[in-house]
């Protein structure tokens, strides 16, 4: 028994701590543009980053699904040792985050004047975004095969892949961010061109490493097989509902950008760098969400119920025990980590004062990201979507509504927090239905 729980626990921070640096990683390169564009003095340049940011949030985590449907529906055929069906999903989700490429780059113009129109912000914040979306979405087709190539690792049970391109991609950004900014005297528009040369070259690289390790995978795709209609309906199905479910995730976040904007920009500033504590924390947590997928999807395609529930309870345990951990930091730190991201002392003020929902979010989110990597590995788009819309309809807009005009800003991190909550207690109870072999 104590050595069954010490191989499960090995195989969960194998791929786990990989997960956790490489996604740890994103938010810094977050940081650091947030700290750079922080310490200019104007909070328009922050506004920007935030808008703009924003709208690639929307876009890239509503196509979160290429990631994620491709790392569940390849794990489990990766427990079903389906080498040719491994293959085809690499197949199927390249061409497809190639075709959205297409139209997003296609359709640029109405895509970023509509999303930013929604986001509303200052005339000068508007420009300097728009400016920074128009640049940055010609890295539409490295960003979303990038996509495709960490959920295929991940199914196959390679965490280390993904680590490289992460850390890699925030690297070469952070490189080009500091050389844009310090040495050509660009601003918001340096950040967007480091992103895209960033982007394209890490795309290159991994497209190396799938080339190098996996030859076989990709000699054995089958174009009749990739286009069986069997195939696609599964693969759009799962893919229709996480795109769903994550479509209302985005829709939270850019509403609560946008809130953040029509009350100013100092406001807009301050919560930007909140934003930042909140994206660690959900970054490393994630990692061990990711390694739920991975091990979930392994042993739903295995049919090893044994094993599945106990990844799902040492997941859930080591989950939580680094949300404590994060709640220790911000709590205790949290003062000086604000201190970090600039040196405007009104942003510093207005930001301490929402502070104390960072030190209560780490317990109050952390079980959301672990159910939502159990449900991806499961395949279990349907309940996941539905979670979300009962989170994001049933509790987030209409508890800001009736909370606004009596606490303004706190009541927007009030109802963040209870969306996170909402979204566990759903998944906790929709699991006794759909998390089972």
């Amino acid at each position: 028994m104590i050595e069954q729980s010490k191989n499960m626990n090995r195989q969960i921070l194998d791929l786990a701590i990989p997960n956790i640096i490489s996604n740890v990683s994103i938010p810094l390169l977050s940081v650091v543009d947030t700290v750079l564009m922080g310490n200019i003095g104007d909070p328009v340049y922050l506004g920007a980053i935030a808008l703009g940011s924003a709208i690639f949030n929307m876009l890239y985590w509503g196509l979160g699904f290429l990631r994620m449907g491709t790392t569940g529906m390849t794990a489990q055929a990766f427990g079903r040792s389906d080498k040719l069906e491994m293959s085809n999903l690499l197949g199927q989700s390249f061409l497809l985050a190639m075709f959205i490429s297409a139209v997003l780059i296609l359709f640029q113009i109405p895509i970023g004047l509509g999303t930013l129109y929604l986001l509303n912000g200052s005339a000068e914040v508007q420009f300097l975004a728009r400016e920074y979306f128009m640049i940055r979405i010609w890295a539409a087709p490295a960003a979303l095969g990038l996509l495709v190539l960490n959920g295929w690792f991940l199914g196959m049970q390679n965490a280390r892949y993904p680590l490289i391109l992460t850390i890699l991609v925030n690297l070469l950004n952070i490189v080009f961010n500091l050389y844009f900014i310090k040495y050509m005297g660009m601003t918001s528009d340096g950040i967007a061109w480091g992103t895209v040369l960033a982007q394209y070259i890490t795309f290159v690289s991994g497209m190396l490493l799938c080339f190098y390790s996996y030859k076989d995978y990709v000699k054995s795709i089958s174009k009749k097989l990739m286009f069986k209609i069997s195939s696609l309906k599964r693969f759009f199905n799962l893919n229709r509902d996480i795109f769903l479910r994550t479509l209302c995730l985005v829709l939270v976040f850019n509403y609560f950008i946008a809130q953040s904007a029509q009350a100013g920009d100092l406001v807009l500033a301050a919560n930007q760098i909140l934003l930042q504590f909140l994206a660690i924390l959900s970054y490393a947590v994630d990692g061990f969400a990711y390694a739920t997928e991975s091990l979930t999807g392994k042993f739903y395609g295995a049919k090893d119920n044994s094993n599945l529930q106990k990844s799902i309870k040492y997941c859930f345990i080591w989950g939580m025990s680094f949300a404590v951990l994060f709640m220790l930091v911000y709590g205790f730190q949290g003062e000086n980590l604000l201190a970090v991201f600039t040196d405007n002392q009104e942003i510093l003020e207005l930001a301490s004062t929402y502070l104390i929902w960072m030190v209560i979010m780490p317990i109050a989110s952390s079980g959301a990201y672990i159910w939502d990597g159990i449900y991806i590995g499961a395949l279990a788009g349907k309940p996941m979507r539905n979670s979300m819309i009962i989170a994001t309809f049933l509790v987030f807009l209409p508890l800001y509504l009736l909370l606004k005009p009596y606490y303004g800003i706190h009541a927007l991190w009030l109802s963040m927090m209870a969306f996170m909550i909402g979204r566990t207690i759903t998944l906790w109870y929709l699991s006794g239905k759909y998390i089972k072999v």
